[in-house]
């Protein structure tokens, strides 16, 4: 058994392809019409066909119970370029209790997406300010071996 791939049912394909391209860079790599793959290996599927494989059309957006995640290496630059784009926010930019930081919003169908700074960069961040790598395996709540692997 072997998982393929997360798949999105969009209401809108033409606009969700759009959107994960401007935003995330993404770019289709298997077209099916109905069913598009993008790089990274997410998945859309469109509303109308998706509603015939599964023999309902009680299908509905924004139940805010799964997310997508994506994580970035220059976290700073990713969320100013957002505000290049009409982005419905869950919530600001927050810093979790392990110190990283994350942005959540939805995409044209209401589909959760986060995006988290890149946690060998939150631990280099963190070893940076003159912690010891002690002290970040104790901020961050991993194991010595997770901060010496991003030392190297």
């Amino acid at each position: 058994m072997k998982l393929k791939n997360p798949m999105l049912v969009v209401s809108d394909m033409e606009k969700s392809v759009e959107f994960y391209k401007k935003v995330f860079g993404l770019h289709v790599i298997m077209d099916f019409g109905a069913n598009k793959t993008l790089t990274g290996g997410l998945a859309l599927q469109t509303l109308e066909t998706y509603s015939e494989f599964i023999g309902t059309e009680d299908i509905s957006f924004g139940g805010n119970n799964f997310e997508i995640y994506f994580e970035e290496d220059n976290f700073d630059k990713f969320t100013d370029k957002l505000k290049e784009f009409e982005i419905e926010y869950v919530h600001p930019i927050i810093e979790h209790s392990w110190g990283q930081r994350v942005v959540r919003f939805y995409d044209p169908d209401k589909h959760i997406i986060e995006v988290g700074e890149n946690m060998k960069v939150v631990c280099k961040r963190f070893l940076d300010s003159g912690m010891t790598p002690e002290q970040v395996a104790e901020r961050m709540n991993v194991p010595m071996k997770f901060v010496n692997a991003c030392m190297r």
